[in-house]
């Protein structure tokens, strides 16, 4: 079959309406509108970084202007529609998802301990079980409360390396979940105490739980190959992903030749849904104004991706020595439409109430003119009062290279 031809505009547009970019950004969540977005979306990636604000905030944020912190607590931790667990990274998902997580704790158990043996050494096996008794009998823990226990042996039974390793296997394999997070660390209780009776319901078979996790994830790509298809959950094999596509060509699964914003860059070929051409026709055009993302934002996790779409070429500098930085530590892609314009620097000192920004990149082309640069000082104000800071302070030479 030919490849379905789509351009790179087109593409963007579907991605962008697909992961919640195309809504308008100034409209006011209803009471099921944070989980809403959460489903369509799958996931929010969490992380613990707070350079500004954290990124699974600023995620949310940045789709909706309305959006504050208290509402995905309220989610997690009152209604329990969502949960804590991993996808690619931790993450939180939408509770009517637990019965699949649930087929991931079974399948990649023996993974897991195996994996923790070698990382970690085989004490933490014994201490799962006295563990589990011990979250029965007094409720909810955090790593640092194992550490005040009486030692039951020269290493020091309750020694934080097993105790905190048997928490995470644990809460990675589906015995424990968490309950909440105060100051941001995580407070582990037994699964059936968190979760609401209908999560243990309707476990599904593998090819079931294969099934839907390609479709899903496929549903919200718009596009992709059998690796990011795979990688999206990071719930099944690269190969499983291959084989449900090559199963369903023809039919349920097509093949499009997606162009890259860099005319000289050659066309991907790509996995689709057979509606694709219906669905590029449905998306919506995105807002045309100026959006900070989270350096976690699900549009800039696959830099491949990104750089074939949009041709900004990105990547978090956090792990990289100050030295070799290009950018900085924790830097925020601008997206404005559906271009990506820029990067900028800034944190957020909380102490002093001021979000300091240090430098802004612009992308080649683009320039700082009367009306952007008003449009990005209305972003960097909405970003400083969600980061609970009263005023934005500019580096002298922040604009020196532009």
């Amino acid at each position: 079959m030919t490849p379905l031809p789509v351009s790179a505009a087109r593409a963007r547009r579907l991605i962008l309406d697909l992961q919640g970019l195309a809504d308008p950004p100034h409209r006011r969540f209803g009471s099921g509108g944070p989980l809403e977005l959460i489903t369509r979306m799958g996931f929010v990636q969490v992380d613990s970084i707070q350079t500004v604000a954290r990124a699974h905030h600023t995620i949310l944020h940045s789709r909706n202007r309305t959006y504050r912190p208290a509402m995905l607590d309220r989610l997690l931790e009152r209604d329990r529609s969502l949960f804590e667990h991993w996808t690619h990274d931790a993450s939180v998902i939408p509770t009517a998802l637990y019965p699949v997580w649930r087929h991931k704790f079974r399948r990649e158990a023996a993974v897991l301990r195996e994996k923790y043996r070698r990382w970690h050494g085989p004490d933490f096996e014994a201490e799962t079980g006295p563990l589990l008794d011990l979250i029965a009998r007094e409720g909810p823990v955090r790593a640092r409360d194992l550490e005040r226990r009486p030692a039951r042996n020269p290493r020091g039974w309750w020694d934080w390396h097993a105790g905190k390793t048997a928490l995470e296997f644990l809460w990675r394999t589906g015995e424990l979940a968490i309950t909440r997070r105060e100051n941001f660390q995580k407070f582990y209780d037994l699964s059936r105490r968190v979760l609401p009776s209908g999560a243990f319901d309707n476990l599904p078979d593998a090819p079931a739980f294969i099934d839907w996790a390609c479709r899903s994830a496929l549903d919200r790509l718009g596009f992709g190959t059998a690796g990011e298809i795979a990688g999206y959950w990071n719930l099944v094999t690269t190969q499983e992903a291959a084989a449900w596509a090559k199963a369903r060509l023809g039919r349920e699964v097509v093949e499009a030749s997606v162009a890259a914003a860099d005319r000289d860059s050659r066309p991907r070929r790509l996995l689709a849904r057979a509606d694709l051409e219906a669905r590029l026709a449905a998306a919506a055009d995105p807002p045309a104004g100026l959006r900070l993302l989270s350096p976690f934002d699900p549009l800039v996790r696959d830099r491949k991706r990104l750089k074939h779409l949009f041709g900004f070429d990105y990547r978090i500098e956090i792990f990289v020595a100050e030295a070799q930085r290009q950018y900085g530590y924790y830097v925020f892609p601008l997206l404005e439409g559906d271009r990506m314009v820029g990067r900028i620097d800034m944190t957020a000192d909380r102490s002093a109430g001021m979000l300091n920004v240090r430098k802004l990149w612009l992308e080649p082309g683009v320039r700082l003119g009367a009306g952007r640069r008003q449009a990005l000082e209305g972003v960097l104000d909405r970003i400083s009062r969600f980061a609970d800071c009263r005023q934005v302070a500019y580096a002298v030479d922040w604009l020196s290279d532009l």
